[in-house]
């Protein structure tokens, strides 16, 4: 981490006037506090700036007059969007598609957030970003037409494909984990899909150094290094929260099939995603997936004592 801030803090000597869009979702939250010394970062909320109100994401863009934006808001909940597909397409399909277009108008450089869920997951193999999308469902459909609609705009861009995202204080799988162990010591985890988990940190660092590397545009892949299932995943978070503190006593985590918890949205079998190439662009390496949990479950064990 300390090397992707390092490199985004000496990509560019003059400060550049940031945005970030969704500012207090949990990547948002992790893009304002690992900010570049080089950039003057405004955060919006939701409540601030709505994206799918065309006329509040073209005044706050013109308000902002940024050199970079980086669009953390999305709508994100997979099973939701099936019964939700025109918000969803909103948030996730037409809100880029303005966006971009804004962002090309005014020469700044956008940094989208896109998902592994994009894909199938009928592969044996780590994806590369040429690779074929085919979503399985609404939430990953309405990304992939996001994607499609910042490449096509002419705006000066970077797409960043992850997957399994987690943060301190925040909605998601890690803090869930936590939640279930604490008040019922045992959970029932999927152990047939495989993908990597991602700390904000992480992959905030990364979305600022291709922000500040305007030369380099097109779709990147980032990820902790593993590939592993949601059984491992939620193994690894037993295993670390113990050894931090967060858990007094060890919880039963039991394997099951993706047929024994049904839910509304496919969810892809395999999502690893190749990193290689961002790494080689950028000059950085993957954390192993074990560290960059720690890392998160020490802050999220500050914040709990905070409380």
């Amino acid at each position: 981490h300390n090397t992707l801030l390092g490199l985004a803090r000496g990509a560019s000597v003059s400060i550049k006037r940031a945005l970030v869009l969704g500012a207090t979702g949990q990547l948002g939250r992790a893009c304002l506090s690992g900010a570049p010394e080089t950039v003057a970062v405004q955060g919006l909320s939701r409540q601030q700036c709505d994206v799918t109100d065309d006329a509040a994401l073209a005044r706050a863009i013109k308000e902002a007059d940024p050199h970079v934006v980086i669009n953390a808001a999305a709508y994100t909940a997979v099973d939701a969007a099936e019964d939700e597909p025109l918000q969803a397409e909103s948030a996730n399909a037409e809100a880029p598609a303005l966006l971009s277009a804004l962002c090309a108008q005014r020469g700044a450089r956008l940094v989208h957030v896109s998902t592994d869920f994009v894909f199938g997951g009928q592969a044996h193999a780590p994806y590369a970003p040429e690779a074929n999308p085919e979503p399985l469902g609404v939430y990953g459909a309405s990304k992939w037409r996001g994607e499609q609609a910042v490449s096509a705009s002419g705006a000066n861009h970077a797409i960043v494909r992850t997957s399994w995202v987690y943060g301190p204080g925040g909605r998601n799988f890690v803090l869930t984990m936590l939640r279930l162990m604490r008040e019922q010591g045992t959970v029932r985890v999927v152990n047939d899909q495989i993908g990597s988990p991602t700390s904000t940190q992480g992959l905030a660092a990364v979305c600022w150094a291709l922000a500040l590397r305007d030369d380099v545009d097109g779709i990147f892949h980032w990820s902790d290094a593993g590939a592993i299932s949601w059984y491992d995943f939620a193994c690894g978070i037993r295993d670390e929260a113990i050894a931090v503190g967060l858990l007094t006593t060890p919880a039963t985590v039991e394997p099951i099939g993706t047929q024994d918890f049904p839910t509304k949205a496919r969810r892809p079998a395999f999502s690893v995603l190749d990193s290689r190439a961002t790494c080689a662009t950028l000059g950085v390496a993957q954390r192993p997936w074990r560290d960059a949990l720690r890392d998160m479950l020490c802050a999220q064990q500050a914040i709990e004592e905070a409380a």
